[in-house]
C-alpha cells in the first residue's frame, strides 16, 4: 500500500473537453489530480491524462538523449494504470520548474528517481477511475477488475472504458493510498517494447535541436582561442565583414555574472560571426584574420602527465578511507605489487553537433535546444541577459547523443547572448573543430596501487593513491576493495591546470574500474588464485566480516553478479585459441561483470565476443536495456584501445575524426552476450554502469593473449610493437 502526502496533490477536477489528469511530484510517490485550464500553485512536474476515448498520455519532464526514457517511463505508467501498452501515448514536456522536478538527463537517475512516483500516479488515476465506474454502475470497488483500460463487473457482465468514467474520475478526491502491483503480475514491464520516438526518428520527423527554424532567424558560429590560457589581441574582419550573407562580427563576454555549476566554459571571449546562411557564416569565419596572447604558462600533455606523477610520488593527499594500519602491513609484507595506470583526456564527440536557438527580447527569452541541464542553463541565461527566470522558456528537443557534453550549457548561453546583440532570433551551431578544441573534457588521471601479501598469498593490505586534472579518480568513500582486506588506505590528489573538464559517461569510474580490475587479476596471480574466485572471496568477506563502517554497494549482489557472468561463460573450462578476461565494477547504484574473450588473428588480438551479467534492479524494457549495455560496452573499448585528446603548448592536437581516433566496425566485437540478474528491486541506473568495467575485462584478455600488461591508456600505444605470447608445448 502506497500513501498518498495530501500536500503533493491538487484537487480533482475535469478537464474542459472532458477526461482525467494527473500531476505528480518527479522526486516524490504521491500524485495529484488537476484541470489542464487552472494549474494550483503545489509544485507538480509530471502528468498522467486520461482522455475521454481513452488515451492516455505522460508528459515526460526529463530530456531525452537516447537513453529511451520517453519509452520506459509511460510503460511504468501504463503498468500501474492497467492499460494496453497501444493506448498510451508521450509527449516531451518543456522546462517548468514550478511542476518538474529533476530536468536533468545525467547520472543514469531518471528511472530510479521516477520509478515510484510513476507506479502510483498509474495506480491512483486506475483506483479514481474504478470508484467512479463503481458509482455509474452502483456495485462495490472491490468486485471490479481492470484489464485494457477496460472496468469489468464479473457478477453482470457489465464493463465500461476508461474514457466513459475518466470525467466522473476527475470529480473524486484523491485516495489518501493506493495499493501497487505485485512485480509477479506486470505484465509491460519487463517486456520489450519498441522506442516510441522509432517511426519519427527513421522517418527524419523527429525534432533535434540542428532541426530547429523559426522565422528570421540568423545562424551564428564562434571562434574561440587557439590554446587553453589564451585571450584575443587583435581582430582584421575588414573581408569576412564584406562577404556575402554577413549580418554582423563581435566579440562577446559569454561568462554569466552569476556562476554556476555548469557554467563550464575555458573560453568565454569569443569572437561571433552571423548570417543568413550556415555556409556563407563558415566562409566569413575563415576569412578573419585573428591575433591570440598568452597569459597563463603554456602545458603539454607530457608536462601535465609528469606533474601528476610528481604528486603521486610526494604530498599530502586527501585520505577517503583508511582501515586498520596500512604502513605496517606493508613494512612486514612478504611481497609487494606496485602498479600505476594512466589516462588522458577525452573528448565527447556528439554526433550532432553542438547548437542551440534562442530568440531574446524585452520580454523575456525563448530557447529551444538539446542541453542534459536546462534549469541550470536558464538561470545562467537569466543572470548574463539580466532578465527573471519565469520570463525565459526552454523546449527540450531530443539530443543525438551527450554523453555529458551537454551537462555544461554554454553554448546555449553563448545563443542568447548572441540574440540579445542582434535583437534577432538566431541558431548557434560549432563545427567539430569547435567543439572538439573548446574543452570540457574527461579529465586526464593517474592512479597508483599497492597490493601486500603474506607468505600464503593472502592479501593483507592495499593502498590506492590517485590523481587528476581538476579531480581525482575515486569514486565514493570506499573503493573496492574496502571492507573486505584488513589494512586499506585510498588518497585523492588534484592537479590544477586551464584546461577545462567535467563528466564523460560514467564519471570517474570511466577510468578508475579499468585500472582496479587490472590490478586485482595481477594480484590474483601473485597469489597464485583464479581472478574470478579471488574476488568473490573478497566480496564474502565484506559480507560475512566487513573491515570498517562503511561499504556503499552490498557486496552479495556485486558478487552475485560475478558469478552469473562466470556461469553464462563457462569460465574456468578453457576453450582452444581463446583468452579471456574478467571485470566487475560497481556505478550508478549497478552492478556489471564482463568477460572479453579474445582471439588471435594474423598474430594480432580480436575481441571475438563479450559475456556481461547486470543487475540493475527490474529492468523495465529488455530490449533497450539491452541495447544500453551493448553500446556502453563498444564505447568503453573503444574510449580504452583509442581515445585521446592531447596538448602542445596548450593547443589541442586533435580537432576532428581524422586525427582522434574512434573505434570502428571491424574493431568492435564480434558480439555481446547480455543477462540481468532476475529481481523485485527497484530499478537502477543503466545508462553508465556497463561501460567502467569494459576497459579492464580487455586489458586482462589482452595479458591472457599476450603475456603483456597494459597500463596506459589508449591502449593501442602499448600494443604496437609487442610481440605475441607464443604458444605452449
Amino acid at each position: 500500500m502506497t500513501t498518498l502526502n495530501r500536500r503533493s496533490f491538487l484537487k480533482a477536477s475535469a478537464l474542459t473537453g472532458g477526461g482525467l489528469v494527473l500531476g505528480f511530484h518527479w522526486m516524490s510517490k504521491t500524485a495529484a489530480a488537476t484541470p489542464d485550464w487552472a494549474m494550483d500553485p503545489v509544485r507538480i512536474n509530471a502528468f498522467l491524462k486520461v482522455a475521454t476515448d481513452g488515451t492516455v498520455t505522460i508528459f515526460s519532464p526529463n530530456p531525452e538523449i537516447g537513453q529511451n526514457v520517453k519509452t520506459s517511463m509511460p510503460m511504468i505508467v501504463a503498468e500501474e494504470l492497467d492499460v494496453d501498452w497501444t493506448q498510451v501515448t508521450v509527449e516531451q514536456a518543456p522546462l517548468d520548474s514550478d511542476r518538474f522536478s529533476r530536468q536533468i538527463a545525467g547520472g543514469s537517475q531518471s528511472i530510479r528517481r521516477g520509478w515510484n512516483t510513476l507506479r502510483t500516479a498509474g495506480a491512483t488515476a486506475r483506483r479514481m477511475l474504478v470508484e467512479a465506474a463503481a458509482k455509474r454502475l452502483e456495485v462495490p470497488v472491490n468486485e471490479l477488475s481492470t484489464g485494457g483500460g477496460v472496468i469489468r463487473h464479473a457478477g453482470s457482465g457489465r464493463q465500461l472504458m476508461y474514457g466513459e468514467v475518466a470525467t466522473d474520475a476527475a470529480q473524486l478526491a484523491v485516495p489518501a493510498s493506493v495499493q501497487l502491483k505485485d512485480v509477479k503480475d506486470f505484465k509491460i514491464v519487463g517486456n520489450s517494447q519498441k522506442n516510441v520516438d522509432g517511426p519519427a526518428i527513421v522517418t527524419g520527423q523527429a525534432v533535434y535541436g540542428i532541426d530547429v527554424q523559426r522565422e528570421g532567424m540568423l545562424v551564428a558560429m564562434i571562434v574561440h582561442a587557439p590554446a587553453f590560457g589564451m585571450r584575443l589581441k587583435s581582430m582584421d574582419d575588414t573581408v569576412a565583414r564584406a562577404m556575402p550573407g554577413i549580418v554582423d562580427i563581435f566579440t562577446i563576454d559569454a561568462e554569466p555574472p552569476r556562476r554556476q555549476w555548469s557554467d563550464v566554459n575555458a573560453f568565454p571571449e569569443k569572437v561571433v560571426v552571423a548570417g543568413r546562411s550556415t555556409w556563407e557564416v563558415m566562409k566569413a569565419k575563415r576569412a578573419l584574420v585573428l591575433e591570440w596572447e598568452a597569459i597563463t604558462p603554456l602545458e603539454s600533455s607530457v608536462s601535465q602527465d609528469a606533474a601528476l606523477e610528481k604528486i603521486l610520488g610526494s604530498g599530502n593527499g586527501n585520505t577517503v578511507r583508511r582501515d586498520g594500519d596500512p604502513e605496517s602491513a606493508f613494512t612486514s609484507a612478504h611481497q609487494v605489487i606496485e602498479r600505476t595506470y594512466t589516462a588522458p583526456f577525452l573528448a565527447h564527440n556528439t554526433l550532432e553537433p553542438m547548437n542551440f536557438f534562442a530568440h531574446v527580447h524585452a520580454d523575456g527569452a525563448e530557447l529551444a535546444g538539446p542541453v542534459q541541464t536546462p534549469a541550470s542553463l536558464r538561470a545562467s541565461v537569466a543572470s548574463i541577459c539580466n532578465l527573471p527566470e519565469e520570463s525565459i522558456t526552454i523546449e527540450l528537443t531530443r539530443m543525438g547523443g551527450g554523453f555529458g557534453r551537454r551537462l555544461y550549457g554554454h553554448f546555449g548561453v553563448e545563443a542568447a547572448v548572441i540574440s540579445q546583440r542582434l535583437q534577432a532570433p538566431v541558431k548557434l551551431v560549432y563545427t567539430r573543430e569547435d567543439d572538439m578544441t573548446q574543452g570540457t573534457y574527461r579529465p586526464a588521471y593517474k592512479v597508483k596501487y599497492r597490493a601486500a601479501l603474506d607468505e600464503a598469498g593472502n592479501l593483507t593490505a592495499f593502498h590506492v593513491r590517485g590523481a587528476g586534472t581538476s579531480e581525482g579518480p575515486l569514486v565514493g568513500t570506499a573503493p573496492f576493495p574496502a571492507g573486505g582486506v584488513e589494512n586499506y588506505l585510498a588518497e585523492l590528489l588534484v592537479l590544477d591546470t586551464s584546461v577545462t573538464t567535467g563528466a564523460w559517461r560514467a564519471p570517474r569510474s570511466n577510468f578508475i574500474a579499468g585500472a582496479e580490475q587490472s590490478f586485482i587479476d595481477e594480484v590474483a596471480e601473485a597469489a597464485g588464485r583464479d581472478p574470478v574466485e579471488f574476488r568473490i572471496a573478497l566480496l564474502d568477506r565484506m559480507v560475512a566480516a566487513p573491515v570498517g563502517d562503511e561499504i556503499h554497494y552490498e557486496a552479495a549482489r556485486y558478487a552475485n553478479t560475478l558469478k552469473l557472468v562466470a556461469e553464462k561463460c563457462s569460465w574456468g573450462k578453457p576453450t582452444p585459441g581463446v583468452h579471456r578476461g574478467v571485470s566487475v565494477f560497481y556505478s550508478h547504484n549497478s552492478y556489471v561483470a564482463e568477460v572479453v574473450d579474445m582471439v588471435m588473428e594474423g598474430g594480432q588480438p580480436k575481441i571475438d565476443k563479450v559475456w556481461a551479467a547486470v543487475d540493475c534492479g527490474i529492468v523495465i524494457n529488455p530490449n533497450a536495456a539491452r541495447n544500453q549495455v551493448e553500446g556502453a560496452i563498444v564505447d568503453g573499448i573503444g574510449h580504452a584501445m583509442y581515445g585521446a585528446l592531447t596538448l602542445t603548448d596548450s593547443k589541442p592536437d586533435q580537432d576532428n575524426f581524422h586525427t582522434y581516433r574512434l573505434i570502428r566496425m571491424p574493431e568492435a566485437p564480434g558480439s555481446v552476450e547480455v543477462f540481468f540478474v532476475e529481481s523485485d528491486i527497484g530499478p537502477t541506473g543503466l545508462g553508465e554502469p556497463a561501460l567502467p568495467p569494459a576497459a579492464g575485462a580487455l586489458a586482462n584478455a589482452y595479458y591472457k593473449a599476450t603475456g603483456h600488461r597494459l597500463y596506459r591508456q589508449p591502449y593501442i600505444q602499448e600494443m604496437d610493437g609487442i610481440r605475441v605470447r607464443q604458444p605452449q608445448g
